[in-house]
């Protein structure tokens, strides 16, 4: 997957068993250095097993080999050109996406339903409802609830290729729930119920009740450096980098995308 130039897959965190996937990885005494992510990884993204899964169920589509087939599509995307500048795609996946994504959404938008039956049929142990809600808001940019494609295909290529710095700009925007710039408790304590809740109590290993505020207690002790209880994008993005123990444990949040 690295054609037309486009650069490797990158993951900031441990595999799903908690462990580094590349022990050798760190330098001398210093910061966590983001892991290879491998395409097996990658493959368990549920939005991309979502689109992947539709594009196999429709077939070969020789329109793919050109641009994008606009016709009948209330919302048309942006060319592949401008796309694939954008993103850390190349134009043969970004059409393989699209074609899945129009199969499945033929207006050209995803609503918020979409996104609840998705992660209601990868994870039906749990009650997935909440935090699919919490996902749709952190991908519709424009706050209209609706996700353009162009925004769908920019979220995953920060969350599956992007840097660390991108993947944490992306999770403090996830956790600020009322995007006033800030996180509180309250909104951290919201969205890590809800990933537990999704997780279902039939998990291995199992999760107690009190994990989720256990969490947030942990996250909010380092972040929250100056103590006025809310954390600022730098709080959370120097503490991320620089706590590999924080990072390992946001191994959660990056299995529920």
């Amino acid at each position: 997957m690295q054609a037309d130039g486009k650069a490797a897959d990158g993951g900031m965190l441990p595999d799903a068993n908690g462990t580094d996937p590349n022990p050798g990885g760190k330098a001398d005494g210093s910061k966590w250095e983001r892991p290879r992510l491998t395409r097996k990884s990658l493959m368990k993204c549920c939005l991309v097993k979502w689109i992947i899964a539709s594009t196999t169920q429709q077939g070969p589509d020789d329109s793919c080999d050109g641009e994008f087939e606009l016709s009948m599509v209330r919302h048309q995307p942006e060319g592949l050109d401008q796309l694939q500048a954008q993103t850390q795609f190349t134009r043969k996946e970004l059409q393989s996406l699209y074609r899945g994504f129009k199969n499945e959404c033929p207006s050209g938008l995803v609503d918020e339903e979409t996104f609840k039956t998705i992660y209601s049929q990868f994870f039906p142990q749990g009650d997935a409802t909440t935090y699919a809600h919490f996902l749709f808001n952190a991908f519709d940019m424009d706050r209209n609830g609706s996700i353009r494609f162009e925004d769908f295909v920019i979220g995953l290529s920060v969350l599956l290729r992007g840097s660390v710095t991108e993947k944490l700009r992306w999770a403090f925007n996830l956790y600020d729930i009322n995007k006033d710039g800030l996180i509180t408790k309250e909104e951290m304590m919201s969205i890590m119920t809800s990933i537990y809740d999704m997780m279902g109590r039939y998990t291995l290993p199992s999760v107690r009740d009190d994990s989720p505020y256990e969490h947030v207690e942990r996250f909010f002790q380092k972040m929250d450096r100056n103590r006025d209880g809310v954390v600022t994008i730098d709080e959370f993005i120097e503490t991320c980098q620089k706590d590999e123990n924080i990072m390992a444990s946001m191994q959660l949040f990056e299995n529920v995308i």
